[in-house]
């Protein structure tokens, strides 16, 4: 594995453990050129999961899509965010459909966002909700307090 600070290519395992999703390991890295240690996950190749868009198009899901840009800016652990997109692949490879559709993906991910961050969840809805105007956000925002009491 090659340092990302120095380039090198010597680096070593520190230390290894399965990922809470048990679809990956994590592995802490020293490297023996420049001491640094950085972290790596692996994870297990498999049979691509397509989405089918509402437009008809299709594409491979993508880990690093829709979550990541909501949570933008946050203040959410990079950990907390992989362990929510690990559950939503694995119920989506659970399902052992080849193709699933975006608006099943999308609720998934709205379903995560709702139990990490409001403000991540509610820049997600905008988008895929594709909200028209500002008393969309304010409803979805009271939506979200009704919810929040009960």
């Amino acid at each position: 594995m090659q340092c990302p600070y120095c380039l090198n290519l010597d680096t070593k395992v520190v230390d290894s453990r399965p990922n809470a999703d048990t679809q990956s390991v994590r592995r802490r890295r020293e490297c023996e050129k420049c001491d640094k240690r950085f972290t790596t996950y692996e994870q297990l190749e498999s049979v691509d999961i397509i989405i089918s868009k509402k437009d008809g198009r299709r594409e491979p899901f993508s880990r690093e899509k829709g979550m990541m840009r909501a949570c933008e800016k946050r203040p959410i652990p990079r950990e907390r965010i992989e362990r929510a997109v690990a559950e939503i692949e694995s119920t989506l490879r659970q399902s052992k459909k080849p193709e699933i559709p975006s608006k099943r993906i999308g609720q998934l991910v709205m379903d995560q966002l709702q139990q990490i961050d409001e403000v991540a969840y509610v820049r997600f809805a905008s988008v895929y909700r594709s909200f028209k105007d500002a008393k969309q956000f304010t409803e979805e925002i009271e939506r979200l307090r009704k919810a929040a009491k009960i």
